[in-house]
């Protein structure tokens, strides 16, 4: 990767999306938790959080991830509350898309990833973009394993 392509991929608005990470943390008492790990890289995000009526009502997200993990998860996170696990599925699968097939920036909320578009050059990196998102739907997936299991 040549200097050029590396100021390209992080850019002055990805480290600050990284370094100004919502919902940080975790949650006492979280209805369902979940881990997402890159096999590459090693990086991690962990997402607690709480649903009601099948929409988010509280979420965390403890990231170790790389500034492009760190963006990915900024952008998701501030829009997490108040989502489903159909809205997060669709922005799951056109972020994917966009990564992966040149297709287009996910869907409002999630138009936020449209900062990471020049990552789709390095597919090394495309595992720790969708930590953030994989962890959540994990979560969630939880939650309705459990409803599940309790009928």
């Amino acid at each position: 990767m040549s200097d050029a392509d590396l100021i390209k991929l992080y850019s002055g608005r990805i480290l600050a999306l990284a370094a100004d990470m919502p919902h940080a943390g975790t949650l006492d008492g979280a209805m369902a938790t979940a881990r997402s790990r890159s096999p590459l890289c090693g990086s991690t995000v962990t997402v607690s959080l709480d649903a009601e009526d099948g929409r988010i009502t509280r979420y965390a997200q403890d990231v170790k991830a790389c500034a492009l993990g760190q963006a990915s998860a900024a952008i998701s996170g501030a829009v997490m509350i108040g989502r489903t696990r159909d809205e997060v599925q669709a922005a799951r699968d056109g972020l994917h898309a966009m990564l992966t097939a040149g297709g287009p920036v996910p869907d409002a909320p999630f138009e936020g990833y449209e900062v990471l578009e020049p990552a789709r050059d390095y597919r090394n990196r495309h595992a720790s973009i969708l930590l953030a998102l994989d962890s959540t739907l994990a979560a969630l997936d939880q939650l309705s394993d459990a409803r599940h299991t309790a009928s």
